[in-house]
């Protein structure tokens, strides 16, 4: 008898003990409307901010800030694991490993992740698409071992992805045991695409759509993918919209000027299904005539 309580109280503490490391894996996914990001300084040379702000969104997703006194285009970028790959989309604004360590930083959080499941996985680095500000990183991780770096061209996207008629066409990269959709989304550039995660539901939306200046490079192909994503968020849940900036203050309208090092009173990070209606419907109001047009939590901004 005391031998059967003895065996039954190991089996009720290695329960016990596997309860709470599941707890701690399977963490509950934070509030990004309440995340408080790295904001820069008003005089960069006071800033003890770490180079890159680091926020674990839940057991398999990072969120990664460029700190603002870094480069002032303070981009964001994201890492989503799976079983068999690691797909870190964007690599921020800055070559220097020294000043920006974003590949030791991934290194370490897909190690940690390896370890969690108990095999290696491949590091993929893909793009929302191919200005400076989100692919300056790269070459920290052209000779990464079991590692490949997407190309910069619509080619190379379409090769990778298995898109055979962009734009029109979506496809679907497997992480392992994790689904992402890729949705292209040219406009702001040639190269844009958005990203759907099964798991979480986010989708990103590079500089298409984020609470800033949306620049627009290509009127047409801007209005068409906007009415692409309506689309797919038509059929899909979406927790949070996300893009790779924030330029507005929390003052409905109003943007920090280009080059700012210092935003205390920026808008959060996400946007919803219903801004993204809204700037459609602005768009097709709007016809076809490229025009500027000042919205709460964005910007339509034509360039050319």
């Amino acid at each position: 008898m005391n031998n059967m309580t003895s065996a039954t109280s190991k089996i009720g503490i290695l329960f016990i003990l596997l309860f709470c490391l599941s707890c701690n894996v399977f963490q509950k996914s934070v509030n990004l409307n309440k995340t408080k990001w790295i904001s820069g300084s008003a005089d960069c040379k006071e800033n003890t901010d770490p180079p890159i702000q680091v926020v674990r969104y839940n057991h398999n997703t990072w969120i990664l800030r460029e700190n603002k006194c870094v480069n002032y285009e303070g981009p964001f970028m994201f890492l989503f694991l799976g079983n068999k790959k690691a797909l870190l989309m964007d690599a921020g604004a800055t070559f220097s490993e020294a000043k920006f360590p974003l590949r030791a930083t991934v290194d370490s959080l897909v190690s940690k992740w390896e370890k969690t499941i108990h095999t290696k996985v491949e590091l993929v680095v893909a793009h929302t698409h191919s200005h400076g500000d989100h692919t300056a990183g790269d070459g920290q991780f052209k000779n990464n071992p079991n590692t490949t770096v997407v190309g910069l061209k619509v080619e190379d996207v379409q090769s990778y992805f298995k898109i055979e008629n962009w734009p029109q066409q979506s496809s679907k990269i497997d992480l392992g045991d994790r689904i992402m959709e890729i949705i292209p989304i040219p406009g702001h550039h040639k190269t844009c695409i958005a990203v759907y995660d099964n798991e979480t539901k986010i989708l990103l939306s590079g500089d298409s759509f984020y609470p800033g200046r949306l620049y627009v490079n290509d009127w047409q192909a801007f209005k068409a993918s906007t009415q692409r994503l309506v689309d797919f968020t038509s059929t899909h849940k979406i927790a949070y919209i996300l893009g790779n900036h924030i330029e507005m203050t929390k003052t409905p309208g109003k943007d920090y000027p280009i080059g700012t090092t210092f935003q205390p009173d920026e808008h959060i990070l996400p946007l919803t299904v219903k801004d993204l209606l809204s700037l459609n419907q602005a768009l097709i109001k709007l016809g076809d005539k490229p025009t500027r047009e000042i919205h709460d939590d964005f910007i339509i901004y034509p360039i050319n």
